[in-house]
């Protein structure tokens, strides 16, 4: 099985194609964590590459990211009978009084197609839903979006919440949406902030390295 075929149909929006070719590896017994991290991942980081350089837009992506689920919703049941570790676990939610959340489902796929396990809250989070992501999901990183400025102040009022809940040390935050900048992240607080779904894996990965090393 040549992997730059599923990173080809991940690129290109295959989505059959990719269903496919998974279907096919894996009967003929390539492991699960080699078709992630062979085919999966250098895939997306193509399609984030393009996004970036404004060669891909979000339509784009967003074919790209189904064909990447098709192959992942294979793959991941595999990976946990096996007991395949996830590069981190991401909690991800739009905040309280914001129910924008394509953005926020493209960073998710990101993730999951980057090697995360993904635990979507949805959209109008409440703070105190972000504080149980850390202390009974395991979360090791939190991604708050907002696209609205009304709503921007809830990020403070999840990351104060964190604080409260004595869980603000033992997660990295990341913040995302349209009416956020690296000023607002600073003055919050949180640990990174990511202006599009494919600077959030970059975010999310040197988050973790962070982790790692401390």
């Amino acid at each position: 099985m040549n992997f730059d075929d599923l990173a080809q149909m991940i690129i290109s929006g295959d989505n059959e194609g990719a269903e496919t070719w998974t279907q096919e590896a894996l009967d003929s017994g390539v492991e699960a964590s080699d078709i992630i991290d062979t085919g999966l991942i250098p895939g997306m980081d193509e399609v984030g590459r393009r996004f970036k350089a404004a060669e891909y837009h979000m339509p784009e992506v967003l074919i790209s990211a189904r064909a990447m689920k098709a192959s992942l919703a294979l793959v991941r049941p595999l990976l946990t009978e096996t007991g395949v570790e996830p590069k981190g676990r991401v909690a991800i939610g739009t905040v309280r009084g914001d129910l924008h959340d394509i953005g926020k489902n493209l960073v998710g796929m990101m993730l999951e197609g980057a090697g995360y396990e993904v635990n979507d809250l949805g959209a109008n989070v409440a703070p105190e839903a972000f504080v149980d992501a850390v202390e009974n999901g395991g979360a090791d990183l939190i991604g708050l979006s907002a696209l609205l400025t009304t709503t921007m102040p809830m990020m403070n009022s999840t990351i104060e919440a964190l604080k409260q809940a004595e869980v603000r040390a033992r997660v990295g935050v990341m913040i995302g949406g349209a009416p956020v900048n690296q000023a607002y992240a600073d003055q919050v607080g949180a640990d990174g902030y990511a202006p599009d779904s494919a600077t959030a894996v970059e975010v999310a990965d040197a988050l973790m390295e962070k982790r790692a090393a401390s």
